[in-house]
């Protein structure tokens, strides 16, 4: 059958990244451009891989919004629903330390213009699979009045709603409890979850793995993908769970890898009638699949230039970290 087409909702923006080694951050001065944006970075890997994407968004009407629409087209993302506003695009500086994490900082423009229509009501996409992983969402402006209606809204048209929280703490300093109450209100809405386990603990307040997703699994969430860094993904539904182990890698930029993992799962299950339909190999075989592209991305700067193609994952040998 012919793949569902995926819709990711939420922010593109210029992500600079940092390209100077220094003791400190004050030492460093050069950054490059890369196109960003979590959402923007799922429907790129999804397009890159020979999926069907679009974006729905907003960018600024100047130049850094021009390069944002134009690339990704490149990456074959279907960009009808990106909206072009008079406030500047978004950007983030992101700066990279030695184990190739990051550190952000945010000039919010352009994305919290976002605004809901009857034109992209979900209603045309009618048994496709929304994504909503903005780090952006929830804060405030008018795209966060867009997420909940389209969440709300592709609940009704039978949609499958996925969910990425993408927590980021120079966000939400001192307004963590309002962060997770609008997670919580966003999990009831949502078919899939996908989560780093720094996240499932903030989130429930549970160490533990499976009693942190069982939390997740009681507000009605069907699938879990827990990411855990080089210990590989934990994987839960409602009947059962199993963690995958990741492969080996030499890490250079971390930038875009979550959005690669979660672009790739919903490449794999915009193949199938429905998630409840997949066997649980199925949903393992989906894991390590997203993995291997994941962990591609981590081994070069920047995280939509960085994403593979489907055959160029294939054809690659991995060696599971032991």
């Amino acid at each position: 059958m012919m793949s569902k087409k995926v819709i990711c909702i939420g922010e593109a923006l210029i992500d600079f990244v940092c390209t100077d080694v220094g003791e400190n951050n004050t030492d460093r001065e050069v950054y490059l451009r890369k196109p960003g944006g979590a959402p923007a970075n799922v429907s790129a890997c999804i397009g890159r891989l020979g999926g069907h994407a679009e974006f729905i968004g907003a960018v600024g009407d100047d130049a850094f919004g021009d390069y944002l629409i134009e690339t990704l087209k490149k990456y074959h993302v279907g960009v009808s629903g990106t909206q072009k506003v008079s406030v500047p695009t978004t950007l983030a500086f992101v700066t990279l330390q030695d184990n190739g994490e990051r550190e952000f900082i945010f000039h919010r423009g352009a994305d919290a213009e976002f605004v809901f229509s009857e034109e992209d009501d979900g209603g045309q996409y009618s048994n496709d699979i929304f994504h909503f992983g903005s780090a952006t969402a929830f804060l405030d402006g008018s795209l966060q009045d867009a997420y909940f209606a389209m969440a709300e809204r592709c609940r009704e048209n039978n949609s499958l709603v996925c969910f990425d929280p993408n927590y980021r703490v120079d966000l939400w300093k001192s307004r963590l409890e309002i962060f997770k109450a609008k997670c919580n209100a966003f999990f009831k809405l949502a078919d899939v979850v996908k989560v780093s386990e720094e996240e499932l603990q903030l989130l429930t307040g549970e160490s533990d793995l499976q009693v942190g997703c069982s939390v997740i699994h009681k507000l009605g969430v069907g699938i879990i993908f827990v990411t855990m860094g080089s210990k590989g993904c934990h994987l839960s539904t409602n009947q059962e769970a199993h963690t995958i182990p990741a492969f080996k890698i030499n890490a250079i930029d971390t930038t875009g890898a979550g959005d690669a993992f979660i672009g790739a799962m919903l490449f794999k299950l915009a193949s199938f009638d429905s998630v409840d339909c997949m066997t649980v190999k199925e949903l393992r075989d989906a894991v390590m699949f997203a993995q291997k592209v994941s962990a591609t991305v981590c081994e070069k700067m920047g995280a939509m230039t960085a994403l593979p193609t489907e055959s160029e994952v294939q054809s690659r040998e991995f060696e599971v970290i032991g």
